[in-house]
C-alpha cells in the first residue's frame, strides 16, 4: 500500500522531440522524453525512447502502456486530442522550445497549451 501511495505522487510526463525541442507534429515524431516528476517538481525519472517510424497511434498507445498522465507536443490531430483526453491524460498542445524549457515549466506546474519557450539572443547595446 505504500508503495502505491508513493506511485500516486509521481506524475509521468511524455515530451514528442524532434532534436532537442518540442516535435511540431505529434504524428510526425520518431523520438520521446519520458520523465517522472515527483510532487516537489524534481525529476525522478527521465529517459529517451526512439521509435522505429512515425506513428501517432503507437505514440498513444505508448502513452497508455508507460502511465503517462501528461503529453507535450506541437500540433496534435483533434482525433487524438480527444483520444488522450478520454483516457485521462492531460494534453498540452502547441507547444514550442527546448525540451529542457518545456519540462522545467512542467515540472513547476507553469507550462499551459500554446506557450512558446525560446531563449532571446541579445547582440550588443542599441
Amino acid at each position: 500500500m505504500v508503495l502505491h501511495c508513493v506511485a500516486a505522487m509521481v506524475k509521468r510526463v511524455l515530451i514528442s522531440l524532434y532534436g532537442n525541442d518540442v516535435a511540431p507534429r505529434f504524428d510526425l515524431a520518431t523520438e520521446v522524453l519520458i520523465a517522472a516528476v515527483g510532487e516537489d517538481g524534481k525529476v525522478v525519472e527521465e529517459k529517451i525512447l526512439v521509435l522505429p517510424q512515425a506513428s501517432a497511434e503507437k505514440l498513444c498507445h505508448m502513452v497508455l502502456t508507460e502511465d503517462v498522465q501528461a503529453v507535450i507536443c506541437g500540433a496534435i490531430e483533434e482525433e487524438y486530442h480527444q483520444y488522450l483526453t478520454w483516457k485521462r491524460v492531460q494534453v498540452f498542445d502547441s507547444v514550442i522550445g527546448s525540451a529542457e524549457a518545456v519540462l522545467n515549466r512542467f515540472r513547476r506546474g507553469m507550462l499551459k497549451p500554446g506557450d512558446i519557450l525560446f531563449e532571446r539572443e541579445v547582440k550588443g547595446d542599441r
